[in-house]
């Protein structure tokens, strides 16, 4: 991996830290300011950030349903670190996590080009539905 990047797990989520990466990474024009913190800290088994210097460029999380299941979220890397292994070191970093914590099953979805990305870091395919609410 990049030197001078920095994988932690469970550190004190910046709300406005992890909005701005999600909105670079996403494309979007507008950063709207989430509640990350009370939301990681409400419903997550882990999360892992990666840092370059004291700048968040990757993070992920693992929520959990009180039970032997997680489930990978939210896993983005800045567009200026993506394709250096810092997606895969912190989903890495969450999974080891995750299994400390209990989980025996770890699920994520993903959209059919990110399917490599994901058997890199030891997930193995299998079919899942999702359905639009809203």
């Amino acid at each position: 991996m990049d030197t001078g990047i920095d994988v932690r797990t469970d550190f004190p989520p910046d709300d406005e830290a992890v909005s701005r990466l999600h909105a670079l990474a996403f494309g979007s024009e507008s950063v709207k300011v989430e509640p990350w913190g009370d939301r990681l800290r409400r419903h997550s088994v882990t999360w892992a950030g990666a840092f370059d210097d004291d700048e968040l460029v990757g993070f992920v999380h693992v929520v959990g349903d009180g039970g032997v299941h997680g489930f990978v979220l939210d896993t983005v890397v800045h567009p200026a670190h993506q394709r250096r292994g810092v997606g895969r070191a912190v989903v890495i970093a969450a999974v080891e996590r995750a299994r400390a914590a209990g989980c025996t099953w770890l699920h994520v979805d993903f959209e059919p080009h990110l399917g490599d990305f994901y058997a890199s870091c030891g997930f193995e395919p299998t079919a899942a539905g999702l359905m639009r609410l809203q």
